[in-house]
């Protein structure tokens, strides 16, 4: 959401997602409830220190598709930059939490999903990890990848509740991290749609983010909300 955007009370959101909405096509308001129904906080992705755009972009699409809202990115050793013929713009649909201002960044993004509840999952290639179908869903994920090279660093390692591998028969010994994040995010995603585990987001959370897509949906959304609060004699 751009912060030239007017900040919003929750009684007013209604009314100018109504008023936003009368810009957009019959056809993108419903692709946006498609997407709502299907988005979902109690999966996440963290991003340690990836070192190709591309990678990161192909992750950022990934998360996109298989309903993850919020993705966290640590910026350890190496800046975050994605590749936009690759995203294709999927990144303003997304949530993005940026760890870059302290020493201990890893630690810091980690700190914060615990506190949230999430099971810090590391994934990795060790023979002594748990398969990817044996992970447990009853409690929210963060699933964590590291760089392209190295892996997730010692710290990670250490700080992850638990260790995740993907089965693989070839001679490599891992897969491109775009890939494994699909192969995660696809079989987990598919294992909480159908259970009974409180995976999709609140009305409220919702909300927040239907008037944020319909900003994103209209051609001119700035001069659009000016035109709104003229209405409201603001």
């Amino acid at each position: 959401m751009s912060t030239a955007h007017r900040p919003v009370s929750n009684e007013t959101t209604e009314e100018l997602i109504n008023y936003l909405g009368k810009f957009l096509t019959e056809e993108r308001r419903a692709k946006i409830e498609t997407v709502l129904a299907y988005r979902t906080r109690y999966v996440t992705v963290a991003l340690e220190d990836l070192h190709t755009s591309q990678n990161a972009g192909a992750v950022l699409r990934n998360c996109d598709n298989f309903g993850i809202q919020d993705v966290h990115i640590i910026e350890q050793t190496t800046s975050f930059k994605v590749n936009l013929n690759v995203t294709r713009g999927c990144q303003k649909w997304l949530t993005t939490h940026r760890y870059t201002k302290r020493q201990d960044n890893t630690r810091n993004c980690i700190a914060v999903l615990k506190a949230k509840g999430y099971c810090i999952v590391a994934t990795t290639p060790h023979t002594e990890a748990l398969e990817l179908s044996a992970l447990p869903t009853e409690r929210p994920i963060a699933l964590l990848f590291g760089n392209e090279l190295d892996g997730l660093s010692e710290i990670a390692m250490a700080e992850a509740d638990r260790l995740l591998k993907i089965p693989m028969y070839g001679f490599s010994e891992s897969f491109n991290i775009s890939v494994s994040a699909a192969l995660c995010l696809q079989s987990i995603c598919d294992r909480i749609h159908h259970s009974t585990h409180p995976w999709q987001l609140t009305s409220a959370e919702k909300q927040t983010l239907r008037l944020q897509w319909y900003r994103n949906s209209c051609k001119n959304s700035q001069q659009l909300e000016a035109s709104f609060w003229k209405t409201l004699g603001e």
